[in-house]
């Protein structure tokens, strides 16, 4: 059976709470974990009504300027929401975010890997959680 290592006063803590919920310590830390893991949300989007992946909002920030997009799991599809470029879609995350390099700064390399380039505006994570799922 796995063990954690645990201070004394945490030890004294899980005692008295599992004194009183009539539960043991192990039970009393599953149902920690079990409570702040359904607080934490998931990073997946939710499927709409016929079965497909429903957007999720991206951001990128480039050259001092902030671009929002919908990003769409399944094909990948990135529309861009706001700014100079608003309207347009790209096949990728990787083009869209050559699209907004290459408009505020045409001087430098385009290239650049959506998949880091975006963030998911929910959760403030790179938009890379999404890429296998």
């Amino acid at each position: 059976m796995p063990s954690i290592e645990i201070d004394d006063d945490t030890d004294r803590y899980l005692s008295f709470a599992a004194e009183i919920a009539g539960l043991s310590k192990g039970q009393i830390v599953a149902k920690l974990v079990t409570d702040a893991r359904s607080r934490v949300r998931s990073p997946l989007p939710e499927r709409g009504d016929r079965g497909e992946p429903q957007a999720v909002r991206v951001y990128a920030d480039y050259a001092g300027h902030r671009t929002y997009a919908s990003f769409v799991p399944g094909p990948g599809r990135v529309e861009i929401t706001s700014g100079p470029l608003a309207g347009q879609v790209f096949k990728t995350p990787s083009q869209a975010a050559r699209a907004i390099v290459g408009h505020y700064k045409p001087e430098v390399s385009p290239h650049r890997n959506g998949w880091s380039f975006f963030v998911i505006e929910e959760t403030g994570a790179p938009l890379q959680i999404l890429r296998h799922r």
